[in-house]
């Protein structure tokens, strides 16, 4: 039985070595029965980095479901794929890109050149002109929040003038609000001049500080209002300013 057993064994090595000398003989070399599992010569197992190209979304660990380049979890995976905890448990993004929202940074007094002049058209105007002195952008939110002199009370926004995006400023550019003083028609009352103004500017949220209000000169002779006071959301134009 052991002899027998021998044959077999002798038998099975010979047969090996027949399919090996085929294969060698077929022009294909030979190949280690162990790489079967893997993909073909060159490439690298689905989680591995080798394995995924820049802006292709990987399986579940390279920022969750395949599909096509560039797609994946919906967050666009780029340069710099979305990854999960096994590279880190950071979500690695496009140069530049952060959170996706840049630092807000209000126009002011601190920042801006601000001056204020009536106009002979329309009558009864004045225009608030803010020009960006610095050296960053920076944002006019809302509109501006004005004060004659000791006043008591606040100049309400004339709400069509609401543009349909939050004005910014590149260094050296201007922007503008149109102020009715007093009613054409004369249907205003306690009216009254002022000899100083200041002008506020207001933050992200509604009537939130902005940040150091503006004190442009007035003429010398003061300016006129009375209760008819309003005052227009900041506009990029000064056509746009005045046409209130």
């Amino acid at each position: 039985m052991r002899a027998s057993r021998l044959r077999l064994l002798a038998a099975a090595g010979a047969a090996v070595a027949s399919l090996a000398l085929t294969a060698c003989q077929d022009g294909t070399g030979t190949r280690d029965e162990g790489a079967s599992a893997s993909g073909p010569a060159g490439s690298a197992p689905a989680d591995s980095p080798a394995g995924s190209s820049a802006g292709t979304a990987g399986n579940g660990s390279s920022g969750g479901g395949t599909g096509p380049a560039g797609s994946g979890d919906g967050q666009g995976a780029q340069a710099g794929t979305s990854t999960n905890g096994e590279n880190g448990g950071k979500d690695s993004r496009s140069a530049g890109s952060g959170d996706g929202s840049a630092a807000f940074r209000s126009c002011n007094g601190s920042n801006t050149s601000v001056t204020a002049e009536p106009v002979s058209r329309p009558v009864n105007h004045m225009l608030i002109t803010v020009e960006n002195t610095g050296s960053q952008n920076c944002h006019l939110t809302y509109h501006p929040v004005l004060r004659f002199d000791e006043m008591q009370w606040v100049p309400q926004p004339i709400e069509d003038s609401q543009p349909q995006a939050v004005v910014t400023l590149q260094p050296g550019e201007s922007a503008y609000a149109g102020v009715v003083l007093s009613a054409a028609d004369g249907s205003g009352t306690a009216g009254t001049t002022g000899r100083k103004l200041a002008v506020g500017f207001q933050g992200r949220a509604p009537l939130s500080d902005g940040g150091p209000a503006a004190i442009p000169s007035l003429p010398a002779e003061g300016v006129y209002y009375d209760s008819s006071l309003t005052v227009t959301y900041w506009q990029s134009s000064r056509d746009d300013a005045l046409a209130y």
